[in-house]
């Protein structure tokens, strides 16, 4: 097949208003080009892009936020003789490849924009007469194993027939940044991916709970975010670590054991808030999704984001496990964080689940006049 670009399509970003609609569409122009190589034009609706090497372009396009499909395409002029020869052309490359033949059933869907001497139903009639000419194919509108589709923009005709699903959203980097608390687990790189998806900026903050931790959940937080960027080609994920070891110690010795959860999960936040706003994000993410741990009831997490006064986002608040797991598999995320890290040694062995805030308030007063909780909180300062 010789296609000669790629045709682009977005979704919502046609419902907003000319000037947020512009700013859109040259972001996701901006995206597309930092992805892979190519020269992109953008034109009613549609962005044209025209790959240096096209396989590459199919493979990459598929992991940039804002574009709902897009479609392998040969172009020519707009005029019956230019159709009728490219089309034709077309049809020889669907038959040598086993998609066409007596047997299947196509249709012909024309869209036309522009001023032009034939209606879309007599230019879909006129190719599908073209098509007959090269495979005896029968037509049917109504349920076709083949549907080619024919666009006249103006001077220009675009030929392709199929549609690739992109994974939509909004281009990444319109909507402001967000600092996401990432682990090496599943769920937290799954809300990652989701925050990116509406078009957030995201900065990845690390708690390193060594020694707690073994040195593989740092390792595989690396191997995380690489895989994430992935999807960032634009606007790349910002890392940060602190060293939390310190502060989760002073948890363990100032507070009630069961509470070690609560507390080390509301110093997260609290660390998440002064980072974002030391870079200018606007919220923080976290991977909760209610009831699935300890941390994670609804008295815990009323219980950790008191004092914060950041919004604090959870995609994943009402997704089961089995759903963000199969989120994790489709962005390759998922085999990175099946791989054992060690777990956190500070865990207890029964664990807080329903916090009372105003002991959980006390504990946190408590902890906050501890030399170590404050060298922990420092540790933000040299997070450039």
């Amino acid at each position: 097949m010789n296609y000669d670009l790629i045709i682009a399509r977005y979704g919502e970003i046609g419902l907003k208003s000319p000037k947020i609609r512009s700013r859109f569409e040259k972001k996701l122009v901006k995206n597309i080009k930092a992805t892979f190589e190519c020269s992109v034009d953008r034109n009613q609706g549609r962005i044209y892009i025209f790959p240096e090497n096209f396989e590459d372009g199919i493979e990459k396009l598929n992991k940039v936020f804002g574009v709902v499909s897009y479609s392998p395409a040969t172009s020519t002029k707009t005029s019956y003789e230019d159709i009728d020869e490219t089309l034709t052309k077309y049809v020889e490359s669907l038959v040598e490849k086993g998609l066409i033949d007596e047997n299947t059933k196509f249709a012909i869907k024309c869209r036309r924009v522009g001023k032009h001497e034939f209606t879309s139903q007599e230019m879909a009639a006129h190719c599908g007469g073209v098509v007959r000419k090269v495979v005896m194919a029968p037509v049917d509108l109504t349920n076709p194993d083949l549907t080619i589709f024919v666009e006249v923009r103006e001077n220009d005709t675009y030929i392709f027939h199929e549609k690739i699903k992109g994974p939509g959203g909004l281009p990444l980097g319109t909507q402001g940044k967000v600092v996401v608390l990432l682990s090496s687990g599943i769920d937290s790189p799954v809300a990652a991916y989701l925050m990116m998806k509406r078009g957030c900026e995201v900065i990845a903050l690390n708690c390193d709970n060594a020694p707690f931790t073994t040195p593989k959940a740092a390792e595989l937080f690396e191997q995380l975010v690489d895989q994430l960027n992935e999807y960032a080609k634009g606007v790349p994920i910002k890392k940060r670590v602190v060293p939390y070891g310190e502060y989760l110690q002073t948890a363990k010795c100032t507070a009630p054991e069961k509470m070690t959860c609560v507390l080390c999960k509301s110093g997260m936040y609290h660390i998440a808030e002064k980072l974002a706003l030391k870079l200018g994000a606007d919220a923080i993410v976290d991977g909760s999704s209610v009831g699935q741990v300890a941390s994670q009831t609804l008295s815990n997490i009323l219980a950790t984001r008191y004092g914060v006064e950041m919004p604090i986002l959870s995609p994943l608040i009402g997704l089961d496990k089995e759903e963000i797991t199969k989120i994790a598999k489709k962005i390759g995320t998922f085999e990175i964080s099946k791989i054992d890290d060690g777990g956190c040694s500070a865990v207890p062995k029964y664990p807080e689940t329903r916090a009372d805030l105003e002991r959980v308030k006390q504990a946190c007063e408590d902890m906050n006049q501890d030399a170590e909780v404050q060298k922990a909180f420092e540790n933000i300062r040299r997070l450039d």
